[in-house]
């Protein structure tokens, strides 16, 4: 991996002023959860890291990680680029990746987090039902907090963390709450500088989020979403591709350990874990450094990567 330094400055974010006039209204003074979270935004202060790209070399290793991104990978280039010539931070228009299940879609997303070193927020749309999942529920509700934005922009350390919806084309519910709702101005740079969480109910500058989607079928997502994302088909991998993958997600988790395996796997190894969707490897091969280190090896043989805890999927998926 490429040693890659970013740099940070720090972004304003919301206003501890306004928290404080909120916190004198009388609906934090009925609400121990509302107040909490005024109390918590006064203590960490306004403000949050933005970081900002030092090279676009930063996005090298994508290539072999994820091959079957390119097109992406090619116009993320394009925006680091941009960023670093007017020493800003990345901004880019929200990414929809689009195609089948297993293709290292999130995979992609988690390690362009990593590289950028931003934060990232995962937001499964699958289970949401609600736009208030995104946006916060009405403090007046019982059991009401603040949505997904709020907390990650609250919480976390930076002003521009990654935020990947998994599945968008999956979400469903009530159309009176509909999940989707809070995309269209979140989606917007011009409206997101002003994004009021409900719960929250102070204005929040959510317009440096990086939003990246993944979905499966494009008809299910409304046109003015798909209007506001540059969308992608992503192809499965070749097989030199797959291998790429392959090699490295498990160079990927030597470089997390001590363990005295070599950088490289045998051929054999590596033709098998091709086989396998990008998305299971890492299970697969965590599992399959077990099973060698029981059996006393230091090396991975293909027998220790057991393509039974697949549980059936791999003929469905046809990998």
């Amino acid at each position: 991996m490429e040693s890659v330094i970013p740099i940070a400055d720090l972004q304003a974010i919301y206003s501890v002023a306004a928290v404080d006039k909120a916190l004198e209204d009388g609906t934090a003074a009925r609400n121990d959860g509302l107040k909490s979270w005024y109390d918590r935004m006064r203590e960490l202060g306004g403000s949050r890291y933005i970081i900002k790209p030092s090279t676009t070399a930063a996005l090298n290793e994508l290539y072999d990680a994820s091959p079957n991104f390119q097109d992406v990978i090619d116009d993320l280039k394009k925006y680091l680029a941009l960023a670093i010539s007017g020493n800003e931070a990345v901004q880019f228009t929200p990414v929809l990746l689009l195609g089948e299940p297993g293709l290292g879609k999130t995979y992609f997303a988690k390690r362009l987090a990593a590289l950028l070193g931003t934060g990232f927020e995962f937001v499964s749309m699958n289970s949401m039902t609600a736009g208030w999942i995104l946006s916060g529920a009405s403090a007046q509700w019982t059991n009401a907090r603040p949505g997904m934005v709020a907390q990650t922009l609250i919480r976390g350390e930076y002003a521009n963390p990654i935020m990947v919806l998994d599945e968008v084309d999956k979400a469903g519910g009530d159309h009176r709450y509909d999940p989707m709702g809070a995309l269209y101005g979140l989606l917007e740079r011009d409206t997101a500088v002003h994004f009021r969480d409900e719960f929250i109910d102070v204005d929040m500058d959510a317009s440096h989020i990086l939003w990246v989607a993944t979905a499966n079928n494009e008809s299910a997502i409304p046109e003015p979403i798909l209007n506001r994302m540059n969308v992608y088909l992503i192809e499965r991998p070749d097989a030199d591709g797959s291998r790429r993958i392959a090699l490295s997600v498990y160079q990927g988790i030597l470089d997390q350990h001590h363990w005295q395996f070599p950088m490289e796997p045998a051929e054999n190894v590596l033709a098998k874990l091709a086989d396998i969707p990008p998305r299971d490897m890492r299970k697969l091969l965590l599992d399959a450094f077990g099973n060698a280190r029981l059996a006393g090896r230091d090396h991975l043989v293909p027998d220790d990567i057991d393509l039974t805890k697949l549980c059936g999927r791999r003929a469905k998926l046809g990998f």
